[in-house]
């Protein structure tokens, strides 16, 4: 791990030591202690060019939430859904030179309206991450309907950060996780973090449309697919949050969607942080 931290200061310019590939350590396993994670994380997050990220990180806790996950340099970990790519900009310094960073977004189907929304993911987004002029991990990208085989049983970690409500909506959950299930290694790891309705949000509030679903449905239907739940943390909880905005989870920041400036106080929403394994391995 040592070795991985002097590439990261290279990497980011505080190390002038040339590293090279072969002298990087192995990926340490679940059972081991990741010596110098704190560090590595710390350089990816304070990086010039999450500049404008930056202000999430007191809602997001990126350090703590990528912990939880067990995420470690020379990781292969896929980010499903990636969006504008703000775990992208902490994930592919973070997992280094020998890591591998896979953008994953789920199969649209024909609906003209989803595909330009989740469709042409391997043409469009390894160019906007060239833009950031990300050093580190491998960067690809897929839709989950044009995944090369060879993926198969590769991955050690995937993350669905606040997704689980749009793929649930639009009929997409069991399929998209059957797909991050073959994915996986034996033992891989799941990491779910989603905006959290209260335990007892009526049935029309939790169909995904309001982007906040109950935490005991969402590990009930990621256990049907294969999984078994290792934990739970609070550490993007915000008791604040009552969560039963009309328009929805875009009534809070960021997106601050009905304008309403009393909301900004409370500022992003009570997020459930769980971790699952793959199961039968």
């Amino acid at each position: 791990m040592r070795r991985f931290i002097l590439a990261a200061l290279a990497s980011f310019g505080f190390y002038s030591l040339p590293v090279s590939a072969d002298t990087v350590a192995a990926t340490t396993t679940d059972a081991e202690v990741c010596e110098g994670c704190e560090a590595l994380i710390e350089l990816a997050l304070a990086h010039p060019r999450r500049e404008a990220d930056r202000a999430r990180d007191q809602y997001r806790h990126p350090a703590e939430t990528l912990a939880f996950f067990k995420v470690k340099p020379g990781m292969t970990v896929v980010d499903y859904m990636p969006g504008g790519g703000w775990y992208t900009r902490i994930l592919v310094p973070y997992l280094g030179s020998e890591g591998r960073y896979i953008a994953l977004n789920p199969a649209p189907g024909s609906d003209p309206k989803l595909a330009d929304n989740f469709g042409g993911l391997a043409q469009k987004f390894p160019g906007k991450a060239a833009q950031w002029s990300l050093e580190g991990a491998q960067v690809q990208a897929f839709n989950s309907d044009s995944l090369p085989k060879e993926l198969q049983g590769t991955v050690d970690r995937v993350l669905v950060m606040r997704q689980v409500h749009n793929v649930e909506r639009f009929g997409w959950l069991p399929r998209e996780l059957g797909i991050i299930r073959g994915l996986l290694k034996p033992g891989g790891l799941l990491g779910i973090e989603e905006h959290r309705a209260k335990g007892d949000a009526p049935d029309a509030y939790v169909d995904g449309s309001k982007g906040y679903m109950r935490q005991k449905d969402v590990i009930a239907l990621v256990e049907a697919q294969g999984f078994d739940l290792v934990g739970a943390s609070e550490v993007n909880a915000n008791p604040k949050d009552s969560a039963d905005h009309p328009a929805g989870v875009w009534e809070l920041a960021p997106t601050l969607a009905t304008k309403r400036e009393e909301l900004r106080a409370i500022g992003e929403s009570d997020r459930m942080t769980l971790l699952f394994r793959k199961r039968g391995a």
